[in-house]
């Protein structure tokens, strides 16, 4: 998988000399992608320089530099918005949560929003909602809601091999939600959970994970909702 595989990290290398030939390869990436920027210039089509910058701000969080990581991945944002290339926009909103800075959380409900009203990867959707699981007190319902939406994304446009493990990833990610929101042992139960919190109906919690994308974002929208709503073809 490209977005949900193991992100332990080159910090996690075992022994220093393994940990520093990971930094210098990767220090080598980025020196390579900076080239390719600077020779490119501001003139650049939009789209090759925001995939430029999106590999940069990628590195530079494995290099743990947040701040300049957000910087490229901020100005990626914004071109690939630009262009409506929303994909990439998402892609971006990933490495602007993982740079950990004040607006990180407003980048989050940014991709959400983004990753639920579009088509796209669904694996890029599932690992921006693991996301909110991931920073979800175990007693709040927004785990929940965000691992049946997850779940609903896969049924609705996985396909094939990529279906299969996603339906399993999934599954495994609600199965652990409700193990730590109801302690839930068993199926019985876990049918009882999901009634309880009304995770079986799209009409209940896509309004409620609209509720949590709002709580992220404040009033810190990058991008006209409004306008981009009335431009979808069922509202």
């Amino acid at each position: 998988m490209k977005y949900l595989k193991d992100q332990t990290g080159v910090m996690d290398a075992e022994g220093s000399e393994d940990t520093i030939g990971s930094m210098l390869l990767v220090e080598q990436r980025l020196s390579e992608v900076l080239a390719r920027l600077r020779d490119a210039g501001t003139g650049a089509d939009s789209l090759s320089r925001a995939d430029l910058l999106l590999d940069a701000g990628r590195l530079l969080i494995e290099l743990d530099r947040k701040e300049e990581a957000w910087e490229r991945a901020r100005e990626a944002f914004d071109l690939f918005a630009s262009r409506e290339s929303w994909e990439g926009a998402v892609q971006a909103c990933d490495v602007l949560f993982q740079a950990d800075r004040p607006q990180s959380l407003a980048a989050l409900g940014q991709g959400l929003w983004l990753t639920i009203t579009f088509p796209m990867d669904p694996e890029l959707s599932v690992a921006m909602l693991q996301h909110v699981i991931d920073e979800t007190p175990p007693d709040s319902d927004g785990a929940a809601v965000a691992a049946v939406v997850a779940r609903y994304l896969v049924d609705m446009r996985a396909q094939d091999r990529q279906r299969e493990d996603l339906e399993f990833y999934t599954n495994q990610m609600l199965a652990a939600v409700a193990r730590r929101h109801g302690g839930v042992d068993g199926q019985k139960a876990f049918d009882a959970w999901v009634q309880r919190l009304e995770l079986n109906d799209p009409a209940k919690f896509l309004p409620r994970m609209r509720n949590v994308v709002d709580v992220l974002v404040q009033d810190e929208w990058w991008i006209d909702r409004e306008t981009l709503q009335s431009r979808l073809p069922v509202h």
